[in-house]
């Protein structure tokens, strides 16, 4: 099933101006059309918790959308970057999304992404001294359990989350030039998720390219888009390790819509 990352802060003050408001109904209607178009099934929501209201406001709104149209969505909840409190805001916000998102009484909860039934909540690590032992603790009550994913490879957390999801990555670090792109790093998560963590859910990645250039947090960080090539061939790698009879679940393309780093396909794909 494919998938697709959505940044939803557009419209809002510290972010470029594309063209239009993550807020906007038209807008969001128009997005999940030409993504099923593309054959994309769902969204995968940069979200972190309602204390960024704007942010929290276009995802319920696309949630409602998506639940007309038969397209998913789900949560990529930003860790906290307060290592002190990291898993005590982990634990209100992911209460807050299971109310107001996921449980089966929320709205619109049709369109959440589920794997066997269950919904999956992703999660973008940013200090990683949360304690997701005491989260999960504090989730036993709801039914269905979610599905917690953690972005790359980490067997260290291998104990406490139910798999992983490969996000655009150099192999060697990032290289002025951009000719890493990342197609190491696929082959190691595939090779490892398919045999030493076949017991987890996968998720892999595409991604057209890398610049950063254009945000506010710019690092100077580059992976060539090659004419078309690092999409085309980061969509093809997970074929050396899965096939119909042991099929990937998931592949996330990286990213739907995020031009503050370049790796938007919204609007094509460049070919040179």
């Amino acid at each position: 099933m494919m998938l697709a990352a959505y940044q939803p802060w557009f419209g809002r003050p510290g972010h470029i101006n594309v063209g239009y408001s993550s807020l906007d109904r038209v807008t969001l209607d128009r997005q999940i059309d030409e993504a099923k178009n593309l054959g994309i099934r769902g969204f995968v929501v940069n979200w972190y918790g309602p204390g960024k209201e704007f942010e929290d406001r276009s995802y319920a709104l696309m949630q409602s959308l998506a639940a007309e149209k038969d397209f998913r969505v789900a949560l990529m909840y930003d860790e906290s970057e307060d290592q002190l409190h990291s898993t005590d805001e982990a634990i209100r916000d992911l209460t807050y999304a299971w109310q107001h998102y996921i449980s089966p009484d929320a709205p619109g909860t049709s369109a959440y992404l589920t794997y066997h039934d269950r919904p999956v909540i992703f999660i973008f690590n940013k200090g990683g001294k949360t304690d997701w032992k005491r989260v999960r603790r504090a989730m036993s009550s709801w039914s269905p359990q979610p599905l917690l994913l953690y972005k790359d490879l980490a067997p260290e957390k291998a104990d406490v989350m139910d798999g992983f999801y490969a996000w655009v990555h150099p192999d060697h670090g990032w290289s002025p030039d951009g000719k890493d792109w990342g197609e190491g790093y696929l082959n190691y998560f595939y090779s490892k998720m398919s045999s030493r963590y076949r017991d987890k859910l996968a998720v892999g990645a595409a991604w057209p390219g890398f610049d950063d250039r254009k945000a506010s947090w710019t690092r100077n960080r580059r992976i060539d888009a090659r004419c078309g090539k690092t999409f085309e061939d980061s969509l093809r790698i997970f074929r050396r390790y899965y096939t119909d009879s042991n099929p990937l679940p998931f592949l996330m393309i990286v990213t739907w819509n995020d031009y503050e780093e370049g790796t938007a396909i919204e609007r094509g794909i460049p070919h040179c």
